[in-house]
């Protein structure tokens, strides 16, 4: 195995500035600050499960996010609501709030007895202050309060009414291919308590899979309709490269190696976990692990409080891979905010015959796999690298939004979690 020594890695890409937003159509999640680090949107009491909470049931979503700084900054956010397609509705703000759309981010702490330091904050939504009155999706910003004009970091999340009853299940028999490659989803909405009159004209169906935004497809007609129950079958964007079960490592000691990592160095001022070099799985035969489907916990193995306790190390990524000129690889999970930056971008080392990647990341536990972008697409696929094997266990969201006739704004009426291989 190719081997690469931690200091013939260029850390110059290490802190690459992140992208400043300019354009008001960019609603992704993302981190367009270098000093902005560990953005993570959960829902209180379920960490580990897709971003969305029901209308006036008690639910509450936390936006936490670390800030690389010795003092706090004072931050500021607000919140716009999104259609379907996650651009602006026409709502105006009083129409989806109760309460002023502008909060302090008056939640923070200091780090404790790490070598990088940082300030850890947290928004918590609904709150006194700020309290949803329609579903849809949602896209909360935040800024410095002497610089309201550079949004800092944004993160998406939903708020669902729960009023129609969603359900699917997911095959390996596909219209195109029979326990190879690829799985097949069935959903069926039943929108009768949702207030549906035309269930073929006015429903929206949204899915992703993993968490994944570059691969969602969009549905606005069904296949059929009985009553105010619409069946999505048999239809080609239902259908989603299988993919494989995502990566993992731990970083969670600077004492000892955990899960993946190969060495553990110290070089003022950080330390450097070079992970074991990963190779291509699309040729191989699949092997089943259980994952978060992308996600990462930030979890320090000594202390009682990892938010504020665990350490920013440097992360080096290696990809023992030939390398190709028709496709750019990226590293994709919750940690890269699921975009294809210059931060996520695997880069060929021709001295090393490696693709190599450094980030300074928060230690935990992370979920990771490689996506292949073609030149010109914005769309990653499993298939060079990871390969696409039938059984995988993956995650579906599935979510449907209600647009009636003259509406301002899509509906959220119901959403549910479909696992395929279970």
């Amino acid at each position: 195995m190719k081997r690469l020594s931690l200091l013939a890695i260029s850390l110059c890409a290490l802190f690459e500035p992140a992208i400043a937003v300019s354009a008001t159509d960019d609603t992704m999640t993302g981190v367009f600050n270098d000093r902005f680090r560990s953005l993570q949107i959960q829902v209180a009491e379920n960490p580990l499960a897709p971003p969305i909470i029901n209308l006036g049931a008690g639910d509450r979503v936390v936006i936490s996010f670390d800030e690389l700084a010795e003092d706090r900054h004072y931050l500021r956010y607000s919140l716009t609501h999104c259609n379907a397609d996650w651009r602006p509705s026409q709502l105006v703000e009083l129409e989806y709030l109760d309460g002023f759309n502008q909060g302090d981010v008056n939640d923070y702490e200091f780090s404790r007895a790490t070598t990088v330091h940082y300030v850890h904050y947290s928004i918590t939504l609904p709150n006194e202050q700020m309290r949803f009155t329609v579903s849809g999706n949602y896209l909360l910003k935040v800024w410095d309060e002497e610089n309201p004009d550079e949004i800092l970091l944004q993160a998406r999340f939903m708020v669902s009414e729960g009023g129609a009853d969603v359900a699917g299940d997911v095959t390996s028999r596909t219209d195109i291919d029979y326990n190879k490659a690829h799985q097949q989803l069935s959903v069926a909405v039943d929108a009768e308590r949702a207030f549906v009159r035309d269930p073929f004209n006015d429903l929206i169906v949204c899915v992703s899979q993993d968490g994944r935004s570059d691969n969602n497809i969009t549905m606005r007609h069904p296949l059929r309709v009985s009553g105010k129950r619409a069946y999505y079958e048999h239809q080609r964007q239902l259908i989603f490269p299988a993919g494989n079960e995502y990566r993992r490592f731990e970083t969670v000691s600077t004492s000892f190696p955990g899960m993946g990592v190969d060495e553990i160095s110290y070089f003022d001022p950080y330390y450097h976990f070079r992970l074991m070099t990963d190779s291509p799985r699309s040729d191989g035969s699949y092997n089943y692990d259980q994952t978060q489907f992308g996600r990462y916990t930030i979890r320090e193995y000594n202390s009682a409080n990892s938010d504020t306790e665990a350490d920013y190390v440097v992360t080096h990524f290696t990809l023992d891979m030939p390398h190709r000129t028709d496709v750019d690889i990226f590293l994709d999970g919750d940690f890269t905010s699921r975009r294809f930056d210059p931060e996520s971008r695997m880069v060929f080392n021709r001295a090393t015959g490696l693709y190599e990647r450094s980030m300074l990341l928060k230690q935990g536990a992370y979920n990771y796999q490689y996506l292949a972008v073609p030149a010109g697409s914005t769309v990653g696929y499993t298939a060079p690298v990871e390969g696409d094997y039938f059984p995988t266990v993956n995650e579906y969201v599935v979510t449907v939004y209600h647009r009636a006739p003259a509406s301002r704004y899509d509906r959220l009426i119901g959403a549910t979690v479909i696992y395929s291989g279970r």
